[in-house]
């Protein structure tokens, strides 16, 4: 996979994940898509697109971008998490803090970025 696929990958995640989050929340779900990478030793486009793992992959058809100021955005983030250091302190994973899924009793809880709760395993 080429490093502007793996960047594109990204920048979906992000997007669909976070676009309406504060900076910090965009980039700390950048993080936990890059850290998960990282630890299975697959693509970008794998981790995104790993059945149950991001729940726009599961509700959506149609990947595009509707709003192209908002994408944008997400990319300059996207860009911002490959050059900089992980502040998540090795997080993979993370969910709404409106929901309480039964995953996060065994995980460690890093931090909340926005409306979202980050854990590592």
């Amino acid at each position: 996979m080429s490093f502007l696929e793996g960047l594109l990958w990204l920048t979906l995640n992000v997007y669909h994940e976070a676009r309406s989050e504060p900076k910090i929340g965009q980039l700390a779900v950048a993080h936990v898509t890059l850290n998960r990478a990282e630890q299975k030793k697959q693509s970008v486009e794998e981790i995104v697109t790993a059945p149950y793992q991001f729940s726009w992959t599961l509700q959506k058809d149609d990947y595009l971008p509707t709003e192209p100021g908002a994408f944008a955005e997400c990319l300059v983030t996207a860009l911002k998490a490959l050059t900089s250091s992980d502040f998540t302190k090795g997080a993979t994973f993370y969910h709404r803090q409106d929901i309480n899924p039964a995953w996060a009793r065994g995980m460690t809880y890093v931090a909340q970025y926005g409306v979202h709760k980050f854990y590592r395993n």
